[in-house]
């Protein structure tokens, strides 16, 4: 019987000058790490980032598995959440599934198009998965997979277009704990990227207050109320993360990378796609339902009608993880998305860290304070004894006991007792043969 090949015996193309140790890292072209674009379609101007200070330093390593490798090489091959491919992997097993491209199976063996095998053919010759794995290395981070310690169970809810595997840049540390761990004590906190200033305030200060209770701040890394909620994290020296529709090597916008690159080093940087990767409108879109599926919850800060931020919230719901929205002013396009969502049953309204903690947090330990008005002298008052106090008129010359009795619905001896009592509480006053309040200065 032929032993079947792994991924570590494809005859993958030899290293470039690029890939050898100590060379600078580029970004690749963009034909050999994407997909080319519809007719019509601008590409996104994207800036990559280069190993830093704070990079780990390279270290000799045992050579990566083969199960590593395979999916590695389809997070360059597929877009994210591709359910068929999810299921070819039950089938055949990645590495399996890996070879059969490169061998250029039959189309019903892998029960994929013949067509989209012959692609992922031509494709896995342009590019070698290994170089993938040093160059995560040498930026500080890690590609993580089903059945790593790190890997976050929780993903596996979302079934057959659950994540290959996470690109993550971040050092573990004390400080920086694993993603799964991270993960177990998330929210996140998603919006409009033309939010207006309340949306930016109020992300903001979301963020501050679930950071301050232990919550790691889940969002996007875009425009408005994602950068909003990540720097308020951030203020507060709290834990956030970044959920990239790009290579964790890119700066999206390119508005925010010194954003991006200081959550690389302080908080993380997850994505599902290869280095080098450019973002697209599909694949923000894509990326939302590993925000949702990641966190206990999500929180919508602002978000019209069409927002993509809805589809976040959706997919919560649809993983059965908490949805809650911020209101805002009715008159505000941007809050009418976040409406319609509280309006119809599929969020819950929520106003602050607090609100979010004790919902989505541990029965008992995570209860926010009861929110209640001032208290008033005059409350603690027992309700005859109030009703003499509303029955004295605000005239500097009062009135006299009998009106007083009347207007109270007591007799005059107890209308007498209850005036002065409420005299030695500093209320009233007497004034010749009426009563009359006293005057606050």
């Amino acid at each position: 019987m032929t032993p079947t090949p792994t991924p570590a015996s494809f005859p993958l193309p030899p290293p470039t000058a690029a890939d050898r140790p100590g060379a600078v890292h580029r970004a690749p072209p963009v034909a050999a790490t994407e997909r080319a674009l519809p007719a019509g379609t601008a590409r996104v101007e994207h800036r990559a980032i280069r190993p830093t200070a704070w990079a780990a330093p390279t270290v000799p390593s045992d050579p990566p598995e083969p199960e590593r490798i395979s999916r590695a090489a389809l997070t360059r091959l597929i877009e994210p959440g591709d359910a068929a491919i999810g299921r070819a992997v039950q089938r055949h097993g990645v590495v399996g599934l890996v070879q059969g491209f490169y061998e250029g199976a039959p189309a019903n063996r892998l029960g994929l198009g013949a067509d989209r095998i012959t692609a992922y053919q031509e494709r896995l010759r342009k590019f070698n998965p290994v170089t993938d794995l040093e160059r995560i290395a040498k930026l500080g981070g890690r590609f993580i997979i089903p059945g790593d310690s790190e890997w976050p169970s929780q993903l596996d809810d979302l079934g057959d277009s659950r994540p290959i595997g996470l690109w993550v840049r971040g050092l573990p540390s004390q400080r920086l704990p694993s993603l799964r761990l991270l993960a177990l004590r998330s929210v996140a906190v998603v919006g409009s990227r033309a939010c207006t200033a309340y949306g930016r305030h109020v992300a903001g200060q979301l963020g501050s207050e679930l950071a301050e209770r232990g919550w790691v701040v889940v969002s996007g890394a875009a425009y408005g109320v994602d950068t909003a909620a990540h720097l308020g994290a951030l203020a507060v020296n709290g834990m956030t993360i970044a959920v990239l529709a790009s290579g964790v090597d890119i700066c999206y916008p390119r508005g925010n990378e010194p954003l991006i690159e200081r959550i690389g080093r302080d908080g993380l940087l997850v994505s599902e796609l290869a280095l080098g990767m450019n973002p697209t409108r599909f694949r923000f879109v894509l990326r939302n339902r590993v925000i949702a599926a990641l966190t206990r919850g999500t929180v919508v800060v602002e978000a019209a009608p069409r927002s993509g931020a809805l589809s976040t919230a959706r997919r919560a719901r649809d993983l059965n993880r908490h949805t809650m929205g911020i209101p805002g002013p009715i008159t505000s396009e941007l809050s009418a998305g976040v409406h319609t969502l509280i309006r119809n049953g599929a969020a819950t309204m929520v106003t602050s860290g607090a609100e979010v903690g004790e919902l989505i947090g541990a029965i008992g330990s995570d209860l926010a304070p009861e929110r209640v008005g001032p208290i008033l002298p005059r409350d603690a008052l027992e309700p005859p004894v109030a009703r003499v106090l509303e029955a004295v008129p605000a005239s500097a010359d009062g009135a006299p006991v009998q009106r007083l009795a009347h207007y109270a619905a007591l007799s005059e001896a107890t209308t007498v007792q209850h005036l002065h009592e409420l005299s030695s509480l500093g209320f009233v006053e007497r004034h010749g043969a009426h009563w009359r309040l006293v005057r606050r200065k």
